[in-house]
């Protein structure tokens, strides 16, 4: 590259970051020239063409397109990137010994069933029968009553509720923790998914030859006053998708084991299961509202 020509490149850079100088709020500007700064960064180091830079507006224009209420492919694509992962590293700090975060996913539904101690949060949807139980407590190891605690999960097909079309509300509820920061429910045994890859995500997953799967895994979302809200999952232990879950979500400290049970045995509450089902434990630890 000729010296004249890195000059021109450099100058429209200094003039794109300047103009948002008189920008009101110092965090918006700092984010702006920060975002402009590594993207003219990304165009001059690739060397950019017109038709690969049209690409892009293309894809992203579909990605819009295809994302509805039902379906938000800008989250995916932000999952499939690692940044969702790296946001949530960034801004849940390691704090003693506090449950580690992963990624929220596209399905949260507000408004889930409260559930019972003990009660099931499967209402219906296929699966193995799992039993899952543990208690809340503070980086102090104090229980935490009263914690709110959401747990939703794909069900044996592989599909979330809300990717059905007729409104059902299954594998998902919420219950609150007891006086001990104990808790238990039923819910389905994890098994692998792959992501939604029908639309402009898959594709590029197709093009990189990634896999669109992710690991085995049941979500949870805890809070509680004075608390930091924990997004988690728990994935199982021995899933050969451990070390290439599609969205970068595996923690090796959420890695547990789900003890197979046989058909027969007795259960935690007796409740009658035809055939085989499973149990795991999860202690969570809630870091301080900081």
């Amino acid at each position: 590259m000729s010296t004249e020509q890195d000059a021109r490149e450099a100058q429209l850079v200094e003039r794109v970051l300047a103009s948002f100088d008189g920008t009101p709020d110092p965090r918006l500007r700092e984010l702006m020239r920060a975002l402009a700064g590594h993207l003219h960064a990304f165009v001059r180091e690739t060397r950019l063409t017109e038709a690969e830079w049209q690409a892009a507006i293309e894809f992203l224009t579909a990605t819009g397109h295809i994302t509805d209420r039902r379906r938000q492919e800008f989250v995916l694509l932000s999952d499939v990137l690692g940044v969702s992962m790296q946001t949530i590293t960034v801004n849940n700090e390691a704090y003693a010994d506090a449950t580690e975060a992963t990624v929220f996913g596209p399905f949260f539904v507000e408004g889930s069933p409260l559930i019972p101690p003990g009660g099931d949060i499967a209402n219906g949807a296929p699966g193995e029968p799992c039993w899952v139980s543990g208690a809340v407590h503070d980086t102090g190891g104090n229980p935490v009553p009263g914690a709110r605690i959401e747990v939703w999960e794909a069900d044996d097909e592989g599909f979330y509720d809300v990717q059905y079309s007729d409104e059902r509300v299954a594998a998902r509820g919420h219950l609150v923790a007891g006086a001990d920061g104990d808790y238990r429910f039923w819910a389905i045994t994890p098994t692998p998914y792959p992501i939604p890859h029908d639309g402009p995500v898959g594709r590029l997953l197709a093009a990189t030859g990634r896999s669109p799967m992710r690991a085995s895994h049941l979500h949870f979302m805890v809070r509680a006053p004075g608390f930091r809200t924990l997004v988690t999952h728990i994935f199982v232990a021995g899933d050969e998708l451990l070390t290439s879950d599609s969205v970068f979500g595996v923690r090796d400290s959420l890695v547990k084991r789900f003890e197979p049970q046989a058909a027969g045995t007795a259960t935690p509450d007796g409740r009658e299961v035809a055939g085989s089902w499973s149990r795991v434990r999860f202690d969570i630890v809630l870091a301080p509202d900081q």
